[in-house]
């Protein structure tokens, strides 16, 4: 799986780089083997201002064989922006992966549970008691 990520209004520093793509990696391990590659774009929206929930993490995934899946997540800080922007992929990713797991598809009817043939032994040893009770209730009249 690659991970890239871009910067923009951050000093776009190889520590940064590394450090948020280990975050988003970390919550998103359990899927690397259906992704086939991250985008990661972390900015200030307000560049040089401060404001509120100025910070701002989108992360782009790449399931093998579908669509990409994009999420966003505006925060105070870059880390609660990234924090938040992986689990907002980590939910997404749990839905993909319930639409593409097989279902059991019902018919809506219950069925009787199968019923267990006996073996042509049993029956002929079954016929040969009820032949034997009967011969012996003629005997006593």
């Amino acid at each position: 799986m690659q991970v890239q990520v871009d910067s923009n209004h951050i000093e776009g520093s190889a520590e940064l780089q590394e450090w948020v793509g280990s975050a988003v990696v970390d919550e998103l391990e359990r899927y690397t083997e259906l992704l086939s590659r991250i985008e990661i774009h972390v900015g200030d929206v307000n560049a040089q201002r401060s404001g509120a929930q100025d910070k701002r993490c989108q992360i782009e995934a790449r399931p093998k064989g579908h669509s990409s899946l994009s999420v966003t997540h505006h925060a105070e800080s870059l880390d609660l922006a990234v924090a938040g922007a992986a689990r907002k992929m980590s939910h997404a990713l749990d839905h993909l992966v319930g639409r593409l797991s097989p279902k059991v598809e019902s018919t809506g009817h219950l069925t009787a549970p199968p019923v267990q043939e006996d073996s042509a032994a049993e029956i002929d040893a079954m016929l040969e008691d009820e032949f034997l009770a009967k011969q012996a209730d003629l005997g006593k009249e």
